[in-house]
């Protein structure tokens, strides 16, 4: 380990990224039952409990609504057809608020599914490639003197406390995700509940997909950490007959850049869900 400040620095911000990714990839294979050892899943189940009783309430209220806007007369709804077809849609509303966790979990659990797919198929496993500052980097800039190395204090400052900000972002997206999870399964009866009635159904219908698209964002961001491993195993080509702060100044350059792209497809990940979902 190279004790020069401005060595140390890279290290230190590329330490800060490689940590914050291997975070990444922990997250993205954990389910929310066993985040933070379960004890905001224990939270939310007994949160979802206790909104499942103003869903039931609403179930009924949807219900009735929905009769009174799709039939005109009592008399059309005697009929044995419409009277089986409005059951139906009852008991599948009740079904649907009651189950209505386990089957968010099922929905969930194949998308996990997906996500082992492309990491398995990728080679990668799950383990991102790690950024390492190339040896050539280490020696041109141990090799300069104290005024040459001026320049090199304000780009490995400004560059390693740009990874880190970087890092922090492309992390802050990820636990994002999880959040909103938790959101929806804490509120998941309300809108399911809208299943009762025609008309509000759309309701319901929105709520899953959008759901399902927060269960997507995990396979973007696979797919985006996965290029994104694919270009740091090769590391920015530099010149070696170039200056010290020019081989440096290029290095940091092309990483960042590649960096933004990772965060960039990170942030946007719910935007490519929903345009495919057309959301």
């Amino acid at each position: 380990m190279s004790e020069n400040w401005i060595v140390g620095n890279l290290n230190n911000a590329l330490s800060t990224w490689n940590n914050k990714l291997g975070e990444i990839w922990h997250l993205l294979t954990q389910s929310p039952e066993n985040f933070r050892s379960g004890l905001v899943w224990d939270v939310i189940t007994n949160i979802h409990g206790a909104v499942m009783a103003v869903g039931l309430a609403l179930l009924v209220l949807f219900f009735v609504v929905g009769l009174m806007k799709t039939f005109g007369s009592i008399a059309e709804m005697k009929r044995p057809e419409v009277a089986f077809k409005v059951f139906i849609r009852f008991a599948l509303a009740k079904a649907a608020v009651t189950y209505g966790l386990e089957l968010m979990m099922a929905l969930f659990r194949i998308v996990q599914g997906l996500m082992a797919t492309i990491m398995g198929a990728s080679g990668i496993g799950g383990s991102g490639e790690a950024s390492i500052l190339p040896q050539e980097i280490i020696d041109a800039i141990e090799n300069v003197g104290f005024f040459e190395s001026i320049p090199l204090w304000a780009v490995t400052l400004l560059g390693g406390l740009f990874i880190m900000v970087l890092s922090f972002v492309l992390i802050l997206s990820v636990y994002g995700r999880f959040f909103k999870l938790y959101l929806y399964t804490a509120i998941a009866p309300v809108p399911l509940a809208t299943f009762a009635g025609e008309p509000s159904s759309n309701v319901g219908k929105s709520f899953i997909k959008s759901y399902a698209a927060v269960c997507l964002e995990g396979a973007i961001i696979v797919l985006a950490c996965v290029i994104f491993s694919v270009f740091a195993s090769s590391p920015p080509a530099v010149n070696p007959d170039a200056a010290a702060v020019t081989q440096v100044w290029s290095y940091v350059g092309e990483l960042i850049f590649n960096m933004l792209i990772l965060v960039g497809a990170v942030k946007m990940a719910d935007r490519v869900v929903r345009e495919m979902m057309g959301l």
